[in-house]
């Protein structure tokens, strides 16, 4: 398989949508965020390093959601990623205390009084 290949087959519609499966009569079709990265090294530098070589690849895959099929409609079914609300909670409290710690925060002594 040459490396083209390899990506493709990871990041492919057969990686982003699974197999379609039937639920109380409807068609679901499961959606999935693919993300692929890889590197590669080589080296050869006579006074220093005699020979090289490297490598490394990533694939990272996370549901988004479902089409639906259900009486010839289709809707979209988003998925709830419950670790991305509590990461964003917890941005914003970490936020709203920074800004908290700086209004509060003590002054120079020549600003005091206005």
């Amino acid at each position: 398989m040459e490396l083209r290949e390899f990506f493709e087959h990871l990041s492919g519609a057969r990686r982003v949508y699974g197999e379609p499966y039937e639920r109380d009569g409807s068609t679901v079709i499961p959606a999935l965020s693919v993300r692929t990265a890889g590197g590669f090294g080589t080296g050869e530098v006579k006074d220093r390093v005699s020979s090289g070589a490297g490598g490394g690849g990533a694939a990272t895959a996370r549901p988004v959601g479902a089409y639906v099929v259900r009486d010839g409609k289709v809707s979209w079914e988003p998925a709830i990623d419950v670790n991305r609300i509590v990461l964003g909670g917890q941005i914003l409290l970490g936020l709203a205390l920074i800004v908290y710690a700086l209004r509060s925060g003590t002054r120079p002594e020549g600003r005091r009084g206005r």
